[in-house]
C-alpha cells in the first residue's frame, strides 16, 4: 500500500518563489592555469563582502536582477547553520554532493544514508560518512586538489524544500573523527562502516525553494535481486562494459597465455 500523501508543512512563502534567478548561458570550462577573475562590481560597496561570485554578481548588473539577488543575500544567506537548518540536515537521507578538480572540471555525486547520517558538528561544521565503493574516489580526488564543495538537500516528502551548504571541505578517516567526536554512531548502515568522512566547513546555507520539488513517496529500501545477471543488478545497467574507449590499452596477446 502507498500511503496517502502528505500535505507540504514548509515555511517557504510565495515571496521566496521569485528570488529565484535565471540560470546563466553555457559557457566554455574555464581552464585554472589560465583563468583571471572577473572584478566584482560590488567590491566596494560595502566592507564585508557579499555572497556569491564575482561572475554572479556581474551577471545580476547585466540580467537586471541585483535587487532581488540582494534581497535573497540578506534575508536568506547564513555564513552558518541556524536551529532550523541543522534539525533539517539531522532526518534527511539523501545529499548531492559537487565537487570540481584543480581545472574546474566537476563531478556529481549521490550520499544516502539512514535520516541524520550527515552529522551536525556545530553551527559551522558538518561531516558525511564515505563507505567502501567502486575505488574510483572521484569526490574525494577533486576534494584533494580543490576543497571547495557544495551540498544539495531535499525534502521530497513532507516540504517540499531544499538547502544548500557550501564550504570547504577536508577528509578525515574514521578513526581520527571518532577521535575528537566519540559520538558519531556506532551501528553500521546496512553492515557498511565508514572507511573515512568529509568535513565541510560552512560558508554558505540557504533555502533552496518548492517552486520546482516534485513529491515522492518513500518505499521499502529491502531489494530481493532475484538474479544473477550484472545488468539486471545495475552494475552494467548502461551496457557500457565492452565498449572501446580512448584510455583502454588492449592486453597484450603473450601477457593472456
Amino acid at each position: 500500500m502507498i500511503p496517502d500523501l502528505l500535505t507540504p508543512t514548509g515555511t517557504a512563502d510565495e515571496a521566496l518563489l521569485d528570488l529565484e534567478l535565471s540560470d546563466p548561458p553555457a559557457a566554455e570550462p574555464l581552464r585554472q592555469h589560465s583563468w583571471t577573475p572577473p572584478r566584482d562590481p560590488f567590491a566596494e560597496e560595502r566592507p564585508v563582502p557579499l555572497p556569491g561570485s564575482s561572475g554572479e554578481h556581474l551577471l545580476q548588473c547585466a540580467y537586471g536582477t541585483e535587487e532581488r539577488a540582494r534581497r535573497f543575500y540578506d534575508e536568506q544567506v547564513l555564513d552558518h547553520l541556524n536551529e532550523s537548518m541543522k534539525e533539517f540536515i539531522g532526518r534527511m537521507e539523501l545529499a548531492f554532493v559537487a565537487t570540481s578538480d584543480s581545472r574546474g572540471e566537476c563531478d556529481s555525486s549521490l550520499r544516502t544514508g539512514p535520516p541524520g547520517f550527515i552529522e551536525v558538528l556545530g553551527d559551522r561544521h558538518l561531516a558525511y560518512p564515505e563507505y567502501r565503493g567502486n575505488g574510483v574516489l572521484a569526490s574525494l580526488g577533486n576534494i584533494s586538489e580543490n576543497p571547495h564543495v557544495g551540498i544539495l538537500l531535499v525534502d521530497f516528502v513532507t516540504d517540499l524544500i531544499g538547502l544548500h551548504v557550501n564550504g570547504r571541505a577536508r577528509i578525515v578517516e574514521d578513526a581520527d573523527l571518532r577521535g575528537v567526536y566519540p559520538e558519531l554512531p556506532a551501528e553500521p548502515d546496512r553492515g557498511r562502516t565508514p572507511q573515512r568522512w568529509v568535513v565541510v566547513q560552512v560558508e554558505e546555507a540557504y533555502v533552496h525553494c518548492r517552486k520546482h520539488i516534485p513529491r515522492m513517496v518513500p518505499v521499502s529500501r529491502q531489494r530481493s535481486w532475484g538474479t544473477d545477471d550484472a545488468r539486471r543488478k545495475g552494475g552494467d545497467y548502461f551496457a557500457a562494459k565492452g565498449t572501446a574507449r580512448p584510455w583502454h590499452v588492449a592486453e597484450p596477446a603473450a601477457s593472456r597465455r
